[in-house]
């Protein structure tokens, strides 16, 4: 974080109900499951209109390039949400911060099931995608609270959520819309983010700032760190890449299968979705490789 991290309190591995086999002294395995769930839980707002698509093209009367806009504006929403709230978690107590964003992403995701026009659906999916940037605040806070040795391990596990998350979002998307309407997807997700605050509320331990200095200030220090790390900016071009390259081919995949040449229903671009789990499965095995120093490799 720009101010250098602080000490955080450790939650001991004796804690009543808890083993410490899935994270590591000072982070048991249950709050290691539940921070991957609520993850994946989140991540999965951003993600649930991509098997959509088409039917909301219908439903709302805008042409496909239209409906396209509703991914992409969600995510430049996300984009404006890790530049200025992420860093809000150095200026504010983090379970608090985590349970308002929730709060939130819930009230969006309501308004998005009940819009009754594509401009409403857009500015709602805009906000709820700013606030779901609770996953970032949670993986730090997850490699916060982590030994060095099994940091990549438990890191590779909530990544897991995440990756779980944006993948199982679509497969959902398109069979609860087939069986009970577009709608209930999104009041059914408002629904998880009440229940996912609530959870994270009485969990997660007291995190307090880690910095007094300005909000502004936070933000420039934050600008700051690509001169002082130049890795940053490589890795962070890396991940553009990689992401751009996910979003374009999940995005459009949706209107190529549910057309002329392929005629899927939404039912099948969600089982279609499931071939991604791969990934998934697979970040848990890197980050074990992480810890053995094999990063580069």
């Amino acid at each position: 974080m720009p101010t250098g991290p602080a000490p955080v309190p450790t939650i001991s591995p004796d804690t009543p109900g808890s083993k410490p086999s899935g994270g590591a002294p000072g982070l048991p395995g249950w709050l290691v499951a539940l921070l991957a769930v609520a993850i994946g839980m989140t991540t999965a707002n951003l993600y649930y209109a991509q098997p959509l698509l088409a039917s909301l093209s219908e439903v709302f009367d805008v042409n496909s390039a239209t409906a396209g806009a509703l991914i992409t504006f969600t995510q430049i929403g996300f984009v404006a949400g890790v530049l200025f709230l992420v860093p809000l978690g150095d200026r504010i107590e983090k379970r608090r911060l985590v349970t308002l964003l929730l709060g939130v992403t819930t009230l969006a995701l309501a308004v998005a099931g009940v819009a009754t026009s594509f401009p409403i659906l857009l500015i709602a999916s805009v906000v709820s995608g700013a606030t779901s940037v609770v996953t970032q605040i949670l993986i730090a806070l997850a490699a916060g609270l982590t030994p060095d040795h099994a940091r990549g391990k438990v890191v590779g596990q909530v990544m897991s959520g995440l990756l779980t998350g944006i993948l199982l979002s679509r497969t959902v998307s398109s069979l609860v819309s087939e069986f009970a309407g577009w709608r209930v997807v999104y009041l059914g997700s408002a629904v998880l983010m009440v229940l996912v605050a609530v959870a994270l509320r009485l969990a997660l331990p007291a995190l307090p700032a880690t910095t007094s200095v300005s909000y502004g200030k936070v933000l420039r220090s934050t600008a700051g760190l690509i001169r002082s790390h130049p890795i940053l900016l490589r890795r962070g071009l890396y991940q553009a890449a990689m992401f751009a390259a996910f979003s374009a081919f999940w995005t459009t995949v949706s209107f190529v299968l549910t057309g002329p040449d392929f005629g899927f229903s939404a039912v099948g671009v969600g089982l279609f979705a499931l071939l991604g789990l791969v990934g998934a499965a697979w970040a848990q095995v890197v980050g074990r490789w992480a810890d053995r120093g094999w990063v580069r490799p």
